[in-house]
């Protein structure tokens, strides 16, 4: 298909989903008009929003226009899409035809070639200044980028190109955030993240993959509000990137305990205890992994809860870089050297025998300790009497000088 049928299928698509749009949400969403407004009361709670701001992001979804989204991908495997994909609240449809409008997606796309790219840039000017930008994948610089290439574009020109119009950038995984694993070293094609690349900062969710909530939070707070929501000094939305892993874990207990997993499969593993001795990177990486969880499977489901220390793959420098067996540096409270053992042995009763040799034993030290002391007073005193002989000497000999002399 030519260029002018990629036109043709962008406006097709286009009528079809307002079609969709303009029915009552509850039945585009599936769902009861409670189960809607609970949806909503959560996406809220989610992002941190005081009460009643659920009735904000009830009337966006069911009043607003979608925003239109550009999604672009570079070096990366695709496991930030995949995790989308798996999304149960909502899911992937009703997401890409309910909340946003997916207008350019590489692995969603049934298309390929010139009608995608026609599509991608008729998207860009219907929504030009208002659509989103989101970039999957680092971005390769050294040698001018020749390293990715997509429609005969470099990564580079692509995401200048698409950025120039774009309402709001998310770089979404951590190879988009900061390069990720493609940037690790020696980083032959040069990999760096998204804000490096433009020269500004932009909205960041990272994580390999990254929870595909925390992405969608976002997009329904800039759909509720016009804005993205507050973020720290790299670009993480708060609500999802202000907490260490340790602090929420359902494992911390033991860590304070002083109980820790020393092998993978020993007792402490198979009891659930804390994974920090196996090299968890918890207690110095920001996400809301125990708190939102993963593929909606039920409890347990994030890496610490199925019996993996958390590898940091949101957290530049640690993730990709250190070792998985390397202990985390602790930001808030350092384990002490004095926890019991693992295995500390159960404590039993006394018997009449073991009794009688504590009791010698401690009368033995009793009467030891009170001639210690006694034998201390001696020995002061004795110091003292020396003392004074020595200074009653020294006075008698300054007499007798003084005598000679007159």
């Amino acid at each position: 298909m030519d260029k002018n049928g990629g036109e043709c299928m962008h406006h097709e698509l286009k009528e079809l989903a307002e079609a969709w749009a303009a029915r009552p949400v509850e039945e585009r969403l599936g769902m009861s008009r409670r189960g809607f407004m609970q949806f909503c009361a959560t996406l809220a709670t989610t992002l941190g929003l005081p009460a009643g701001a659920e009735a904000a992001v009830q009337t966006a979804i069911e009043q607003k226009r979608r925003p239109s989204v550009i999604w672009l991908h570079f070096q990366e495997c695709t496991g930030c899409t995949e995790s989308m994909l798996r999304a149960e609240h909502p899911t992937i449809e009703k997401l890409i035809l309910d909340i946003i409008s997916l207008d350019y997606h590489e692995t969603l796309f049934a298309a390929a070639g010139h009608q995608v790219e026609a599509a991608r840039k008729q998207a860009m000017a219907d929504d030009k200044g208002k659509y989103i930008l989101v970039i999957e994948g680092a971005i390769p610089t050294r040698d001018d980028g020749i390293y990715c290439k997509v429609g005969g574009q470099t990564a580079i020109e692509l995401t200048k190109e698409c950025a120039a119009d774009a309402a709001a950038v998310i770089a979404i995984g951590s190879c988009a955030s900061w390069g990720g694993m493609p940037s690790t070293g020696p980083n032959p094609t040069g990999a760096t993240g998204v804000a490096e690349v433009l020269g500004k900062p932009v909205v960041t969710i990272p994580g390999c993959p990254p929870n595909p909530y925390n992405f969608l939070a976002t997009v329904v707070h800039f759909l509720s509000f016009g804005a993205l929501p507050e973020v720290d000094h790299l670009g993480r939305p708060k609500f999802a990137y202000s907490r260490l892993i340790h602090e929420n874990c359902e494992r911390r207990a033991h860590f304070d305990a002083g109980r820790f997993a020393m092998e993978f499969g020993d007792e402490g593993h198979r009891k659930g205890y804390c994974l920090y001795k196996l090299g968890c990177k918890g207690p110095e990486t920001y996400a809301n992994c125990p708190t939102v969880l993963f593929g909606d499977a039920g409890a347990g489901t994030w890496p610490v809860g199925c019996g993996h220390p958390c590898i940091g793959c949101t957290e530049q420098g640690v993730g990709f870089e250190k070792p998985i067996h390397m202990l985390a540096k602790v930001k808030n409270v350092e384990p002490p050297a004095s926890y019991p053992s693992v295995g500390e042995a159960q404590g039993k009763g006394a018997s009449l025998g073991s009794a009688a040799v504590l009791a010698a034993v401690t009368g033995a030290a009793a009467g030891a300790g009170a001639m210690f002391a006694k034998n201390l007073g001696k020995s002061h005193a004795e110091q003292e009497a020396a003392k004074r002989k020595d200074e009653g000497r020294q006075d008698g000999k300054a007499d007798n000088q003084s005598v000679g002399r007159e």
